[in-house]
C-alpha cells in the first residue's frame, strides 16, 4: 500500500503548438516599369474613346430604326439603301475591337485600381465610384453585346432594352471620367508629355510603350479583318471568327430564324393567300400575285448580329398593294406573319420605306422561288431598314 503511494503518476508533457506561418501582407499590385503610366493609359484610351463614341452612335441609329417613337417612325429615311448595313457592320465590328482595347486600358490602370486607402476624401470615393461604374458598366456592354451576336441569351432580362439604357450609363460614365481626369489627360496627351519631360526614364521606356501600343494596334486589326467580312464582302474569305459568313445558307443568304422555330409548316402554308386591308380590302392567291406586274431590285439584307449581304430581289410593289387597297398620300403600313411566336410577327414601316419604290413584297431570291427559311411565300424587303423588320411569311397587310 506504501509503495503504491510513493509512486509517482506519469503525466505526459503539455507542450504548445507550433505558431502558424505568417501569412503575407496584402499588398497592391507593383506596376512593371512604366507601361502602367498615365501616358500609356491616356493613349490607349483615346483608340478607346473613339470607339466608345462610334458603338454608342450607331446603337442609337440601330435602337430608332428598329423601335422608332410615335413622332419619329413616319421620317426614317429609306436612303441610302445601304445604310444601316453600313452603321450596324460599323457597331459590331467596332465593339468587337472594343473589347481588345478595353483589355487593354484595364491592363494599363489596374495597378491604381487596388491603391491604399481605398477612399482618401469624398472627392476621391466619388471619382472611385465612378470609374468602378465605368469598369462594370463597359464590360457588361461588350460582353452582352458579344453574346448577342453569337445569338446565346444565358440571362433572364431582355437584350435589346437593357443593352440600349446600360448605353447611356457607359456615356455618361465616360463623359464623368473625362471630365475629372481632364488635367491628366491633357499633361499626357502628346508626345512631350509631363513624364517625358521630367522623369530621367521616360525616354529609355519609350521603345517599351512603343512596342506594347503596337501589339494592341496589331490584336485589334486580327480581330477586325477576320470579323468584319461578315459584313464587308471583299473580306468575307478571311471571315474566321465572326458567327455568320455572308455566302452561307439556303439560296446563298444566312438564316437567323428558320420555318421551324418560327412554327410555320407545310400544312399551315396550304390554302394561303395575302389580305390586305384598307378603305378597299381585297385578297389575293400566290399565283394572283404572281401575275402583278413584278419588279427586281438588288438590295442588302443586314441584321442587327453585324452581318450582311447583298440579294437580288423581286416581287410587287409595296405601294402599289397600298393603292389598290385605297391608301392615301402618305399612309404608313402593317405588316402581320405567319408566325405563331416572335417579337417581330407583326411590324409596322413609316410613309418613306412604304412608299419607297424599292420596297416590295418580295416573292423571289437570286432568281428563285423564296425558301421557307427565307419567307415563302412572300416576304418584306426594304431599303435601308434591320433585318428583323424585314418580315417573312407575311399573311396581312394593314394600311394605316
Amino acid at each position: 500500500m506504501g509503495s503504491r503511494i510513493g509512486r509517482r503518476l506519469h503525466v505526459p508533457a503539455f507542450r504548445l503548438p507550433a505558431p502558424l506561418p505568417r501569412l503575407p501582407a496584402l499588398r497592391p499590385p507593383a506596376s512593371s516599369g512604366r507601361l502602367h503610366d498615365p501616358r500609356t493609359a491616356t493613349a490607349i484610351g483615346r483608340w478607346l474613346g473613339v470607339a466608345l463614341a462610334v458603338c454608342f452612335l450607331t446603337g442609337l441609329i440601330s435602337h430608332f430604326l428598329q423601335n422608332p417613337p410615335g413622332w419619329l417612325a413616319g421620317y426614317l429615311p429609306s436612303r441610302p439603301v445601304w445604310g444601316y448595313r453600313l452603321t450596324q457592320g460599323l457597331h459590331v465590328g467596332v465593339g468587337l475591337a472594343a473589347i481588345v482595347l478595353l483589355l487593354a486600358k484595364l491592363w494599363a490602370v489596374y495597378p491604381r485600381l487596388f491603391v491604399w486607402p481605398p477612399v482618401r476624401s469624398v472627392m476621391h470615393g466619388l471619382e472611385r465610384l465612378s470609374v468602378a461604374v465605368l469598369v462594370a458598366s463597359g464590360v457588361f456592354q461588350v460582353l452582352t453585346g458579344l453574346l448577342n451576336i453569337a445569338e446565346w441569351y444565358p440571362w433572364p432580362f431582355s437584350f435589346v432594352p437593357v443593352h440600349y439604357a446600360v448605353a447611356w450609363i457607359v456615356a455618361g460614365s465616360v463623359l464623368l471620367h473625362l471630365a475629372v481626369k481632364a488635367p491628366e489627360i491633357r499633361a499626357h496627351w502628346g508626345r512631350r508629355s509631363a513624364d517625358t519631360l521630367t522623369l530621367p526614364d521616360a525616354r529609355r521606356d519609350g521603345p517599351d510603350r512603343r512596342a506594347l501600343l503596337i501589339g494592341v494596334g496589331s490584336a485589334v486589326g486580327a480581330v477586325t479583318v477576320t470579323t468584319v467580312g461578315q459584313s464587308f464582302t471583299p473580306l468575307a474569305s478571311l471571315d474566321l471568327l465572326a458567327p455568320r459568313h455572308p455566302g452561307y445558307g439556303p439560296q446563298g443568304l444566312p438564316v437567323n430564324r428558320t420555318a421551324a422555330a418560327a412554327g410555320v409548316t407545310e400544312d399551315g402554308l396550304r390554302g394561303w393567300y395575302l389580305e390586305v386591308l384598307g378603305p378597299a380590302p381585297f385578297r389575293l392567291t400566290l399565283d394572283e400575285l404572281r401575275t402583278l406586274p413584278q419588279v427586281g431590285a438588288r438590295l442588302p439584307i443586314a441584321c442587327v448580329e453585324g452581318w450582311s449581304v447583298d440579294a437580288r430581289w423581286s416581287g410587287v410593289r409595296i405601294r402599289d398593294l397600298m393603292a389598290r387597297a385605297g391608301a392615301l398620300p402618305g399612309s404608313g403600313l402593317r405588316v402581320v406573319s405567319l408566325e405563331v411566336r416572335g417579337a417581330y410577327r407583326v411590324m409596322e414601316m413609316g410613309r418613306e420605306y412604304a412608299q419607297d419604290p424599292l420596297t416590295l413584297l418580295a416573292l423571289r431570291l437570286n432568281g428563285e422561288v423564296l425558301s421557307a427559311d427565307h419567307g415563302y411565300p412572300a416576304r418584306i424587303i426594304a431599303p435601308n431598314r434591320p433585318g428583323v423588320l424585314q418580315t417573312k411569311w407575311v399573311t396581312r397587310l394593314e394600311v394605316l
